[in-house]
């Protein structure tokens, strides 16, 4: 990958030259939206963080004049995914398919009336700034948003009680799709038809490693808001780990940490082995690295960032 907005430095060096004005003004801005048409959310804690944001450690390559709206959505998807997991799905999923269908038939329309819900509102609004940059990706980072809500949905209703059968459904909610969405409209990188399903594949690894971080540092969050909504499991690795081992807690993030750790070691050597591949198209080629580079960046907002770490 060339390097053209962003460069290897030490913590002591660390400098956004200004870049990092547009991912606070489109988080804001999308704060300020969901809470004058959707619900009031003061104090919300999302994708900003200090000295680490999301969208500033995640996608290091994103285009200068795509970042605020990139950032914007990014809050908007914290937002609405934070309200998609008060929905108990499994007991009135019905009474939430009006919440669910935002990002149904309808994802590709900017049409709003005096009836359109809030959400998607916003989503048109998302959509029809995304399209006045880049129509082409801006199509297809929404088709696979739409994709990713639908197929969470469904991962969500299902408990697990292994490991193994549960990094499938997690890669699904992690946002594998969205994620891919969001790189390749903020990076400006188009994936071919021929070349999708093995970018999917190469990728792989990386969103699990991007799925079990982000379960090993929300599960205080996640525990939480599962008990008060009375519910008596958790979707997450640790509360599956746990089960499936008989273990406590830190027994759990251990073993946690380790499966991390061992994906990553896979992922990076599907990344070296990606990148001396000429056969495949440049555009994948980068697009393998920079899901490596949000491995990297997520574990370090994780550490961080107010939305998990109470300080």
């Amino acid at each position: 990958m060339e390097y053209l907005y962003s460069e290897e430095v030490g913590l002591d060096l660390y400098e956004t030259h200004g870049l990092a004005r547009g991912e606070i003004q489109g988080a804001i801005r999308a704060q300020q939206d969901w809470s004058k048409y959707v619900n009031p959310v003061d104090g919300y804690n999302g994708g900003l963080g200090d000295p680490f944001s999301f969208i500033r450690v995640t996608v290091l390559e994103c285009l200068p004049d795509r970042l605020e709206i990139v950032s914007y959505a990014n809050e908007y998807a914290f937002l609405y995914d934070d309200e998609m997991e008060k929905l108990d799905l499994q007991i009135s999923r019905s009474e939430n398919l009006d919440f669910l269908e935002t990002f149904g038939s309808t994802a590709l329309s900017q049409e709003v009336t005096t009836n359109t819900r809030p959400e998607k509102r916003l989503q048109a609004q998302i959509l029809a700034e995304m399209l006045a940059i880049d129509p082409t990706r801006a199509v297809t980072s929404m088709k696979a948003w739409a994709s990713f809500v639908q197929s969470a949905t469904k991962a969500r209703e299902s408990r697990f009680e292994t490991l193994e059968s549960y990094i499938p459904a997690r890669v699904i909610d992690a946002g594998e799709l969205i994620w891919y969405g969001t790189l390749t409209f903020g990076m400006a990188l188009t994936i071919c038809n021929e070349e999708h399903q093995l970018c999917m594949e190469l990728a792989k690894p990386g969103y699990i490693v991007l799925g079990l971080t982000n379960d090993l540092f929300s599960w205080e969050k996640e525990r939480k808001e599962a008990a008060e909504a009375g519910q008596d499991h958790v979707f997450n690795a640790i509360w599956v780990i746990m089960k499936e081992r008989s273990v406590g807690e830190a027994e759990a993030k251990a073993f946690c940490s380790d499966q991390i750790q061992k994906y990553m070691r896979e992922f990076c050597e599907v990344v070296e082995r990606t990148q001396k591949d000429l056969t495949l198209s440049k555009d994948l080629r980068v697009y393998i690295e920079a899901v490596k580079l949000s491995c990297v960046g997520n574990l370090v907002w994780s550490i961080y960032c107010p939305r998990y770490q109470k300080r």
